[in-house]
């Protein structure tokens, strides 16, 4: 994504940056092939991430079994202005009667701990998740008692329960989110801007090698799906044949 962009988007306090599928399934499978056995038996918790919209939690909960996972825990922010309208993972229309009656908006929680194929057609998808979720059946859906923020009591609860934190966090607080991990000692996988490698208490850490850049954002491919109300129009943005904004 460009400067331009981000310093727009950073006065507006703008930090809805989705990032696309492939690019979250090429990061973990250069871990796989490193380590197939990474993510066996671990609690990953993507703590920016409204379970709704992300990919993130698609990557993850379609992966379970293959992944090996404990446990994946996933909890949103609120107020989101664009909560329940951008991907669209779940038929948002219709919530009430596949998760449950979920107020506009509310910061939410999902522990899943549990897939498989619950409706008996044959194929394990995202609707049997929530048909999982709607009966609360070994996997768990909750409003959370705040709004969601990475820095809350509740949310830092489930930080320490984790092993991995996998996300893309709000660049405006990319390094107090960074912090928070080293603080806690978290093992994370995270999906950010180019220009977080300029931030002097990021850029020592990757001198060091004590963190370092994934191949999503050394291939020079990488795009983020942005809200429309978005005012890019620097090199590297688009809209796509269904009218969704893009930005590098």
């Amino acid at each position: 994504m460009k400067n331009k962009d981000l310093n727009i988007a950073k006065k507006l306090k703008n930090d809805e940056f989705y990032t696309q599928y492939q690019d979250i399934q090429k990061e973990i499978e250069a871990y796989l092939e490193f380590n197939p056995d990474t993510f066996m038996d671990k609690v990953v918790y993507c703590n920016c991430d409204d379970p709704y919209e992300s990919n993130f939690f698609r990557y993850f909960v379609l992966n379970f079994r293959k992944l090996g996972l404990k446990k994946l825990i996933t909890t949103s922010y609120s107020p989101s202005p664009i909560a329940g309208t951008q991907l669209n993972l779940f038929d948002v229309n219709n919530a009430d009667r596949i998760i449950q009656h979920s107020p506009p908006k509310k910061a939410v929680k999902f522990v899943i701990q549990e897939v498989g194929d619950i409706d008996g057609d044959g194929e394990f998808n995202l609707k049997d998740i929530a048909k999982q979720l709607k009966e609360n059946r070994h996997n768990e859906w909750s409003l959370l008692n705040g709004n969601g923020d990475f820095r809350s009591e509740e949310c830092i609860e489930l930080l320490k329960q984790s092993d991995i934190v996998v996300t893309n966090p709000p660049f405006s607080l990319f390094r107090e989110y960074v912090k928070q991990l080293f603080d806690y000692n978290k093992k994370f996988l995270i999906i950010g801007s180019m220009n977080a490698i300029t931030y002097k208490e990021i850029f020592p850490l990757i001198k060091q090698n004590i963190i370092w850049l994934g191949p999503s954002i050394t291939s020079g491919d990488r795009e983020f799906q942005v809200p429309d109300y978005y005012p890019l129009k620097a090199a590297g943005f688009r809209v796509d044949e269904q009218g969704r904004k893009f930005s590098e």
